[in-house]
């Protein structure tokens, strides 16, 4: 596929909303009435706007919060039917969608056997988690199943950004938030949370325990590329349980992948490329978040190879992805 001499286009961070969570959270889930209706389109506007920018595959994650929205009593039931739901959308147009899993974290028991389930029979790509569930970090101990069956499994978990925890709320951006709502979101509360999220990964032992782990930032990454050489230094040396000493960006290096998700700029790409490598950058434009145009139309432009190009418009994802 593809159009012109545009190779093909595959982007990996794009939402969609299921009905059922819809209701659970009281049609609060898909923001503003705009972005909720394309959400919940998963057909021919969808479709519309995809070709419209040259796009040809949507890697489809559920928008905050998934099925993290289900207690835990309720978990198993429904976020196999949130799964059950976008598999059946997958395979009306398997050549358009793909699919990563939305796990019940609140029943960290149950998401192992959730993403064997969704991986194994639905043939899902791997799996999303939004932000904090119940106010906790997923490098939790409590949810290292979770990056175990991953790694068992070969797939990558993408953390993906959740609304601030209610005591940084309160500390952080009270005063602004009423006025400049962004600041808890896309603007600054998103970026801060996720990149948090990213770093405490690294330091919690998980990535030691489960050495094949592969996890997905986006936004370019959440800002830790450009702060990577600072985090690096101010670390110096994180001390291994089998007596080695390995630097923090050999391991954020080993295990991230980042995506362009709703971070067109050039100088954040060149930094990431130049930290990073461009192998371990994936397009994606977090629609509908995000418009899938200006997405595409820097890719274009972007000053790198027609190589490297093809590599971060599809060859990264299919790698990681296996698609």
């Amino acid at each position: 596929m593809g159009s012109g001499t545009r190779p093909q286009v595959i982007a990996i961070e794009e939402h969609y909303l299921d009905e059922d969570v819809d209701a659970k959270v009281n049609k609060q889930a898909g923001g503003g009435e705009d972005t909720r209706k394309r959400l919940l389109d998963l057909g021919e506007l969808r479709l519309r706007e995809m070709d419209e920018a040259g796009i040809d595959i949507q890697v489809l994650s559920h928008c905050p919060p998934g099925a993290q929205a289900f207690d835990k009593d309720e978990a198993i039931v429904r976020a196999q039917g949130v799964n059950n739901r976008l598999y059946d959308v997958v395979q009306a147009r398997p050549d358009r969608f793909a699919a990563f899993a939305s796990l019940p974290t609140r029943n960290p028991d149950a998401c192992p056997d959730e993403l064997e389930r969704c991986v194994k029979e639905l043939g899902f790509k791997g799996a999303m988690i939004h932000g904090l569930t119940d106010g906790k970090f997923h490098d939790l101990p409590e949810f290292w199943p979770i990056f175990a069956k991953a790694e068992e499994l070969d797939v990558p978990i993408y953390i993906h950004p959740g609304r601030p925890h209610p005591a940084v709320i309160e500390a952080y951006y009270k005063e602004y938030a009423e006025k400049y709502r962004s600041i808890l979101s896309a603007g600054w509360g998103f970026t801060v949370e996720t990149a948090t999220a990213g770093l405490r990964l690294v330091l919690s032992g998980v990535l030691d325990k489960h050495p094949d782990v592969k996890i997905i930032l986006g936004h370019m990454g959440e800002g830790l590329p450009f702060l990577l050489w600072r985090i690096n230094h101010s670390f110096s040396k994180l001390f291994r349980p089998g007596g080695d000493d390995i630097q923090f960006r050999d391991l954020f290096c080993k295990h991230f992948y980042i995506t362009t998700s709703g971070n067109f700029s050039n100088p954040a790409l060149l930094c990431s490329v130049m930290e990073m490598g461009v192998d371990r950058i994936l397009f994606s434009v977090d629609w509908p978040y995000v418009e899938n145009a200006p997405g595409t139309d820097w890719m274009e432009g972007i000053p790198l190879s027609e190589e490297d190009k093809a590599k971060i418009y599809n060859g990264n994802a299919k790698k990681l992805l296996r698609m």
